[in-house]
């Protein structure tokens, strides 16, 4: 193997990100201007303090700090005795002041912690700080991307949104670690009612990688502060998603080892992920610290809001959950994370399982229920009110009305598609459940339509019951139950 060849192998990659999520409040985070932006005209959410006018001051939402105070609690951060805004003095052409207010030297979170499990190896990611900011507009480019566009529009509505920024520790070696903690951490934004996945640019990530000379990872997988800082950083700007997140990531590590390959210096600098091309593209040379020249806040107080993580309750989030379920329902681990996949998913199963048999109850949320929402491009939210009819449907296959094949295949899916009611559906196609005498006699005539099917049985071909039952299930227009159908032509035939 070549020197270069080992040079390249024995470096370690790593990773830190920094997270930005948009907070679910009524109003922006230093205004009284509306966030509900979906299908808003461009420029018609703003007001002279979102848009930076002389005499405009800015107020705290109280919604916002306590969002934020959530996240500490449910992440085990501290959350110091007093903390402060800065001016992030910054030229940003879609944020109007020419500074963003932000947290400098005192931000509200600090020291919090999030486990992930990567093939089976659960790891824990250090969060250095999480911070309250005003989130900057949009820009819209014309006639192109970042690189090609002919003009770009500026959007003022989405300026002073309430953003979280969530800074993690260095402590990621590879892209699929990245993209299960997004996905996690996603998932306790979500519980705590604070976040909104579906609302567009709600999750941006900005990520910087290094590579550093394997010796220097310790065995805990730790790397030296020293090491850290000898590494030429590079951030990679706009990734949305998880998986955009790992493809990145995995992009820039193969960019860099290559260069290193070549004998080239991995340069320190700012690249925009371009999604479309799936690369990364240099931008600018990476900012410092100083050349954001950060200034006090005096137009607003102190917050001393440290109280606020004991007298402010958060739900039963994810894993805890998870783990319950198991123990208290018996679930296997897939069902368990199905079931726990969002809070509004775990609360209808919990509330099916006070009332039906845990195992039927999960059955149908986990498969029936999320399998065909998934398979129409759908989200819980988008039924949630409508889950008493997915209710009443559970109930009419727990009683026996209707067969849990029907009720799945005809019900469930024509609820889904016209809206209709789950009896109406039942009566409509006349599913209701046959009576005994009717079974039995439709056992009876497919035993004498199918004398082969019978001598099969009978010489000990046991799959050929299975055929005589499809015979039974055709006599009834399915709504006989295959099981008791299975047992009366065993017990028929001896």
């Amino acid at each position: 193997m070549s020197a270069q060849a080992t040079q390249e192998r024995d470096l370690a990659v790593v990773i830190g990100l920094e997270v930005h999520v948009q907070l679910e409040t009524d109003t922006k985070v230093f205004c009284g201007c509306s966030t509900d932006l979906a299908d808003a005209e461009p420029n018609s959410h703003t007001c002279p303090t979102c848009l930076g006018l002389p005499g405009a001051l800015p107020v705290v939402n109280e919604a916002a700090v306590e969002s934020a105070v959530k996240l500490g609690k449910a992440i085990d951060a501290e959350i110091p005795q007093q903390t402060r805004f800065h001016r992030k003095n910054y030229y940003y052409p879609d944020l109007p002041k020419n500074f963003q207010i932000t947290q400098y030297d005192a931000p509200l979170c600090e020291d919090g912690a999030l486990e992930i499990s990567v093939e089976g190896e659960r790891r824990e990611i250090g969060i250095e700080r999480a911070h309250l900011e005003e989130d900057p507009g949009s820009l819209q480019h014309e006639g192109g991307d970042i690189e090609t566009a002919d003009h770009t529009l500026v959007n003022y509505n989405r300026a002073g949104i309430p953003l979280m920024e969530i800074v993690t520790r260095p402590d990621f070696r590879g892209p699929k670690e990245t993209r299960a903690f997004l996905a996690k951490l996603e998932e306790v934004l979500e519980y705590l009612g604070i976040f909104d996945s579906q609302r567009d640019g709600s999750l941006r990530v900005d990520a910087n990688i290094s590579l550093v000379p394997g010796e220097e990872v310790r065995e805990d997988g730790s790397i030296g502060a020293e090491a850290l800082a000898e590494a030429n950083r590079t951030e990679v700007k706009n990734i949305s998603s998880h998986k955009g997140a790992e493809k990145a990531l995995a992009y820039e590590v193969t960019r860099q080892r290559n260069a290193v390959r070549r004998g080239r210096e991995v340069e320190q600098e700012t690249r925009h992920w371009d999604e479309s091309r799936g690369i990364t593209v240099s931008m600018r040379s990476k900012e410092e610290e100083k050349d954001y020249r950060y200034f006090p806040e005096y137009d607003l107080p102190v917050l001393r809001v440290s109280g606020w993580k004991e007298e402010i309750s958060i739900p039963e989030l994810p894993a805890t959950r998870r783990e319950r379920f198991r123990e208290e329902y018996g679930l296997g681990g897939e069902a368990a994370s199905k079931l726990t996949s969002t809070k509004q998913v775990a609360d209808f199963y919990e509330d099916l399982a006070s009332d039906f048999d845990p195992d039927l109850a999960a059955t149908w949320v986990a498969d029936d229920l999320l399998g065909e929402l998934n398979y129409r491009d759908m989200l819980i939210t988008d039924v949630e009110d409508r889950l008493d009819e997915v209710r009443r449907l559970v109930e009419l296959v727990a009683e026996e009305e209707i067969t849990a094949k029907n009720a799945r295949e005809t019900v469930l899916r024509e609820m889904l598609d016209s809206g209709a009611d789950p009896d109406a559906v039942v009566e409509d196609h006349d599913l209701g459940k046959t009576d005994a005498g009717e079974v039995e006699a439709a056992v009876e005539e497919a035993i004498e339509e199918n004398p082969e099917a019978v001598a099969d049985v009978e010489s000990g071909d046991d799959g050929a019951i299975n055929f005589l039952v499809g015979q039974v299930m055709g006599k009834t227009g399915g709504s006989a139950d295959p099981g008791q159908v299975n047992e009366l032509l065993r017990e028929r035939l001896g």
